[in-house]
């Protein structure tokens, strides 16, 4: 099973808001988390992970893997409010989609609330950084595998 991962803007910062809070979340930390949660599954999965700033890069990776990926876990950040050509992307694409987003703590806007592709994906999940995406790995694979 292959699932693309994609990282929108600033989400490389996460260090930032982490030790704010007195917490040592980054996003190595995050991805490799990720990378255990996939080897712990009893499907075989492949991971590919992007982190971005720019949009077109994004498109770019969700248009080449296309056809590899299963499904899709993107973190849209700001994306999420105002990127119709993403959202217009992984229409087109039809692959399956979970939406994930941090708890206010570490997400600076309420982009969960705004987001235009939440009608597009199975589900939009919240939560702490090193969970959220490990939850919506499995929930992925568990609808992938129905």
């Amino acid at each position: 099973m292959n699932i693309l991962i994609i990282q929108g803007p600033n989400l490389n910062l996460i260090g930032l808001s982490s030790s704010k809070i007195g917490e040592q979340v980054t996003l190595d930390k995050v991805n490799q988390g990720l990378r255990k949660q996939a080897h712990k599954r009893p499907e075989e999965i492949k991971l590919k992970i992007l982190q971005s700033h720019k949009i077109e890069r994004a498109m770019t990776s969700i248009h080449r893997n296309k056809n590899w990926a299963n499904g899709i876990i993107i973190a849209p950040m700001a994306w999420a409010r105002y990127e119709y050509s993403l959202k217009e992307c992984l229409k087109a694409v039809s692959i399956p989609m979970y939406e994930v987003f941090f708890t206010p703590e570490y997400e600076s806007e309420r982009n969960r609330d705004s987001s235009i592709l939440s009608s597009i994906c199975i589900q939009s999940l919240c939560g702490h950084p090193l969970s959220i995406f490990i939850d919506a790995l499995d929930l992925l694979v568990n609808h992938l595998s129905e």
